[in-house]
């Protein structure tokens, strides 16, 4: 009767070690999706609507302003050639 009983208990302790170690181990390897912020030189002519339409992920080019914007400190929309921009 013991082993009737143990053998079922055990089965299920090592699937939940099983799963516990598997998600440990998928919450630490990192996202395929996320996006690395690149840089980019504002040139001369250039606007921050036109850096979030060319390098944005083609929705709303409010949001990717507001993301230039906050990824780079900046407290309104004037930039200079030269300057280097972080782009989110």
């Amino acid at each position: 009767m013991f082993a009737s009983v143990a053998l079922p208990r055990l089965t299920v302790a090592v699937a939940a070690a099983v799963c516990a170690l598997a998600m440990m181990l998928g919450f630490a390897s990192p996202s395929t999706g996320a996006a690395t912020p690149t840089s980019y030189r504002v040139k001369p002519g250039d606007t921050l609507w036109a850096i979030a339409a060319a390098h944005g992920s083609g929705g709303d080019v409010r949001a990717a302003v507001y993301a230039i914007r906050s990824a780079n400190h900046l407290s309104g929309a004037t930039i200079v050639p030269g300057q280097t921009l972080m782009l989110p």
